[in-house]
């Protein structure tokens, strides 16, 4: 990447109305390069409107004397502000850096907080049991390197929704909890210091291929705050709540489903996240 200081970010500004509808950045004759683009882009359509009207766009320097870094984090911050009213159409060369649009009123994790409210799939028809998670405070997936990574993406602190799920069953929610450890083998976790082998538990296969990484379940703990019996689980058709078949979703920008959960299981998923250290 090129850091000699001579890069600049420039601003294209409708004359009608004074909108500012396009950011870039460059170098030397640059900003005028869209004056004679003849692509089918929202920005050329708009410059020939203005144009139609018998004006020019405006066209004003921003920031100058930048590195190329530096210009693409200061384009990229301009874009984000104003990025619902602007024709650029890429998002930014740091757009994953940045909050998506339409979020303020949301907490997400990384920005509000470090900590994330998962959906994890309990997948009852095969090696689990939702009785085993309940009583001995864990969740679990496997089966693949895949759900080994899924698994492996937990931290202390984040927060679970148990869903339940059997084939010909109507599935629904079970359980809210706080992950308190980062996820090990099936063979190596241990509860109240036995190891999960030891213990009575309704779903013994879970243990199946516990010696390859790849396949074996892996497991993190759960310290659970309010849970159900899956016959009593938490669901109602036809309002938008959130389900998936997958084994883990975020569930940050599901408003409505984080909003029934709290009154289902009585918590708050705010107040949890400021008491997570002494949880």
């Amino acid at each position: 990447m090129n850091d000699a200081p001579n890069y600049y970010v420039y601003v294209y500004i409708d004359p009608r109305n004074y909108e500012e509808f396009y950011y870039g950045k460059g170098t030397m004759d640059r900003k005028y390069a869209h004056l004679q683009d003849e692509s089918d882009s929202e920005k050329t359509k708009r410059i020939k409107e203005i144009r139609e009207a018998g004006l020019e766009p405006i066209i004003k320097v921003i920031a100058k004397g930048l590195t190329q870094h530096e210009a693409l984090l200061v384009e990229k911050t301009l874009i984000w502000k104003l990025g619902r009213n602007l024709t650029n159409i890429s998002s930014g060369y740091f757009a994953e850096k940045f909050r998506p649009h339409n979020t303020i009123h949301l907490e997400l994790k990384g920005f509000d907080h470090e900590t994330g409210v998962y959906l994890l799939n309990v997948g009852e028809r095969f090696r689990r049991s939702w009785n085993d998670c309940r009583k001995y405070g864990f969740m679990s997936a496997g089966g693949g390197t895949r759900y080994r990574k899924l698994m492996q993406e937990f931290r202390p602190g984040d927060i679970v929704a148990a869903y339940w799920s059997k084939t010909g069953y109507r599935g629904g929610y079970v359980g809210i909890g706080l992950v308190k450890s980062f996820a090990l083998l099936v063979a190596e976790f241990k509860v109240d210091g036995k190891l999960l082998r030891e213990l009575q538990l309704t779903q013994p296969k879970i243990f199946e291929n516990s010696n390859n990484p790849d396949l074996s379940e892996w497991v993190v703990a759960v310290k659970w705050l309010s849970t159900v019996s899956a016959e009593e689980c938490k669901w109602i058709p036809k309002i938008g709540l959130f389900s998936t078949p997958n084994t883990k979703a975020s569930l940050e920008k599901q408003i409505k489903t984080l909003k029934y959960l709290e009154i289902e299981f009585g918590v708050r998923f705010d107040e949890l996240r400021k008491n997570i250290e002494s949880m």
